[in-house]
């Protein structure tokens, strides 16, 4: 390897995960390395073109939220404040003992509560105006989880939220690696959250034609570089990462799983909701990450792609995979095919669980992928069990509609004392 530049070294020092594979990072690292996807029939989506979801089950606010009413917060704000609080301890930091000026919250989101608008238009249009909730708007707003997160943390410094569709997460870890960058802070709580298995979401989802409709078999729908693909499965969860840099991470001996060593942001600017067909713009964001990185394609031993199990992401994904790394690269995963796609937050997720591939040295299985395309043959999907593998760099894809590309580059934590 070419080497990691380690004056720009972000080490990641806490992770904390609330998905559809389980409540806790080892809980849903271990459903990742399994392979079972966790799709099923959703009741709450009665009436919907499309029934299908991965929701989080065995969520309890009122257990995973210390001192918190949860009752004034949407789903999306309470996913991120559960998978932030275990991303401070397994950081080892107390918040009570931090300088919150020099802390910074950074977090993703493609709808907000859309879930807590639906309920309360849905009142209003029904029962009429007495019977909506004061706490609506702060219940909906997108940037709330930032700033009830900011509450309950006692920070001060930067907060904010960022909005990039799909990469929305991923764009907040990048953002969070500029603040780092800067000195704007000397911690930051970053990552995304969302719940958008609604009514409504399932059905725009559908209407667009972007959701699998293979409602006789569930837990085969997420199919990801699969030729059988036709959609994603709508989920919902958070992943949050607290990033350092290098130098005060191992200053403070903070337990260091990995190194965020580069990033890359590209747009498309070519239609509102499918990529780019030569898939340029997200080609040079994988090329942007990797220089930041000081690494070169060679570098790259894992790609966890963005992997939606749309018949277009998929094969304009695996065409620059291809174009970039040659044939049989690689070892590629997508976790959507496990837990589905859980939208703002899953640049977030995604992130989390390459870091848990680089830490130990592991990579998930694709779940369902079982007969590549014309398209998808030329990548190395990994599939059936996890495959332990020497993974030195590793590259984190998201793209969202818009045309946003994000790409992050992660190595081993060694980079982080400059090994």
């Amino acid at each position: 390897m070419t080497g990691v530049r380690t004056d720009r070294a972000v080490a990641v020092t806490g992770v904390g995960l609330v998905t559809p594979a389980g409540v806790g990072t080892e809980e849903t690292w271990q459903r990742i390395c399994s392979g079972r996807p966790v799709a099923a029939d959703d009741p709450e989506l009665a009436g919907a073109p499309v029934t299908l979801s991965c929701r989080v089950t065995g969520f309890d606010p009122r257990k995973h939220l210390d001192g918190v009413r949860p009752w004034r917060h949407d789903k999306f704000t309470q996913f991120a404040l559960a998978a932030a609080g275990e991303a401070v301890r397994d950081a080892a930091l107390d918040p009570h003992g931090w300088d919150g000026a020099r802390v910074a919250v950074v977090l993703g989101s493609a709808a907000g509560g859309v879930g807590s608008y639906e309920e309360q238009h849905h009142k209003l249009s029904t029962a009429g105006q007495r019977v909506v909730s004061p706490l609506t708007l702060p219940a909906f707003l997108p940037n709330m989880a930032a700033g009830q997160l900011a509450i309950d943390l006692g920070v001060h410094g930067p907060v904010l939220h960022t909005a990039t569709a799909c990469a929305s997460g991923a764009t907040a870890l990048a953002t969070a690696a500029m603040l780092l960058d800067s000195h704007a802070c000397d911690i930051a709580v970053a990552g995304g959250s969302d719940a958008m298995v609604t009514p409504l979401c399932a059905t725009g989802f559908a209407r667009a034609g972007a959701l699998s409709r293979r409602g006789d078999d569930p837990a085969g729908a997420s199919r990801p570089f699969d030729t059988d693909r036709d959609g994603f499965v709508l989920a919902e969860g958070a992943g949050v990462l607290v990033l350092e840099r290098a130098a005060d991470a191992t200053a403070r001996r903070a337990p260091v799983r990995a190194v965020l060593a580069g990033h890359g942001s590209t747009t498309d600017a070519h239609h509102a909701v499918a990529p780019r067909p030569d898939g340029r713009c997200l080609r040079e964001a994988v090329e942007q990450a990797l220089a930041r990185a000081g690494a070169a394609r060679g570098d790259v031993d894992h790609v966890n792609a963005h992997g939606t199990g749309t018949p277009l992401n998929d094969r304009t994904e695996a065409a620059v995979l291809r174009e970039l790394f040659g044939s049989r690269g690689p070892a590629v995963t997508s976790a959507k095919g496990v837990i589905g796609h859980t939208m703002g937050a899953a640049g977030a997720v995604e992130a989390a669980l390459t870091v848990l591939t680089v830490q130990r040295q592991t990579v998930p299985p694709t779940a369902n992928f079982r007969t590549p395309d014309a398209g998808t043959s030329d990548i190395d999907v990994v599939c059936e069990a996890a495959r332990p593998c020497s993974v030195e760099l590793a590259v984190s894809n998201s793209c969202g509609f818009g045309g946003h590309n994000v790409v992050l580059a992660f190595a081993p934590a060694a980079t982080a004392r400059g090994g």
